[in-house]
């Protein structure tokens, strides 16, 4: 056993589950920041103790009233390298970090894109200021944002604000607004959405969309919409600007009351309002020239990515309890097509 690491000990209290693994997860201390995860590698690494006996197998029998000692390591350092990459940072403390994530840079290193990440620019900024993640000195990735959505996400710099913002964003009480410009304009005076299955309007003319999403079954790297098995998803939006007469696209709000792969995008497709720009989801329909403009039909067939924009981000602070809630301003190239589509409106 490393002599350099801290031990949690775990008594097991009444009823407990038959295994070890969620025996432990159960009744170990809250302020220990240790997730399902964690433990379950902690156990297989040996590194889980009763009476100085290791306790390798997580299907091993447990009974109330046992004690038991989890040895953890002092995070090691990434095998992520750090790069002089700038960050528009939005707010930082000791524990957590809002940055404002341009389009076309991709959160995590995967294969395809081994560098130029998020988090390779992020372990640079930090350097040595990073307490560790999961065991290891890394920024804590608690949610994504598509490599062509630019916007706001906030990274946990220790295990403690790592294990608070992962149990908000599963119990769906971040508050995450986007901006996006849309192929045509979600309306309930359109009866058109009144036929699409999972779509409804609440007050407000809010556009409701209820549905499951699963990977596609012939494209992995794509969503589809689903309505049993997968995971439920709802999406919410209103309009916020329409362009044309009939409308030819519009500036949306979006939330989201769940967080799933793709979601807005997916979801604005089945609804028959694709984003523009978007090559997965977006479809090939184009504007009316003669509603809009040619310079708006242009605009709106040459934007590089989805139109898709992470404008607000609110959370309760994991460690000291405040309520934080950030704004990042639309980016350039938005602003840019929305002036496009307007000027073009206004003109016809």
């Amino acid at each position: 056993m490393s002599s350099s690491h801290r031990i949690v000990e775990v008594i097991i209290s009444e009823n407990p589950p038959k295994r070890l693994d969620k025996a432990i997860a159960r009744d170990v201390p809250e302020e220990a920041n240790l997730s399902r995860s964690r433990l379950a590698r902690l156990i297989a690494d040996g590194a889980v103790t009763r009476a100085g006996e290791v306790m390798d197998d997580p299907r091993a029998k447990v009974v109330e009233g046992e004690t038991f000692e989890i040895h953890v390591p002092e995070a090691e350092e990434s095998h992520i390298g750090p790069e002089d990459i700038p960050l528009d940072i939005v707010y930082e403390d000791a524990d957590l970090i809002v940055v404002n994530k341009p389009a076309g840079m991709v959160v995590h290193p995967a294969p395809g894109t081994p560098n130029g990440t998020l988090v390779n620019a992020l372990l640079h900024h930090f350097g040595g200021d990073l307490s560790g993640v999961g065991g290891e000195k890394r920024p804590g990735i608690v949610h994504r944002i598509d490599k062509d959505t630019s916007g706001l996400l906030v990274v946990a710099k220790s295990d403690a604000a790592h294990h608070g913002l992962a149990k908000q964003f599963e119990a769906h009480s971040v508050e995450r607004h986007y901006h996006a410009v849309t192929h045509g304009a979600p309306d309930k005076a359109d009866p058109r959405l009144g036929g699409i299955k999972g779509t409804s309007f609440e007050p407000g003319n809010i556009l409701k969309i209820t549905t499951q999403l699963a990977r596609h079954k012939t494209d992995r790297q794509k969503q589809a919409v689903l309505f049993s098995g997968g995971r439920h998803a709802v999406t919410r939006a209103r309009m916020v600007e329409v362009f044309g007469d009939p409308a030819q696209a519009a500036l949306i709000e979006c939330w989201l009351e769940t967080g799933r792969t793709h979601q807005i995008r997916v979801h604005m497709a089945h609804a028959g309002h694709g984003l523009i720009g978007d090559p997965t989801y977006g479809g090939r329909r184009k504007l009316n020239a003669k509603v809009i403009g040619d310079a708006a039909v242009e605009a709106a067939r040459s934007f590089p990515r989805q139109a898709l924009h992470a404008a607000t981000l609110g959370f309760v602070h994991p460690v000291t309890d405040e309520n934080l809630s950030f704004d990042a301003p639309m980016p350039a190239d938005m602003v840019a097509l929305i002036e496009t589509l307007r000027t073009g409106a206004r003109a016809r």
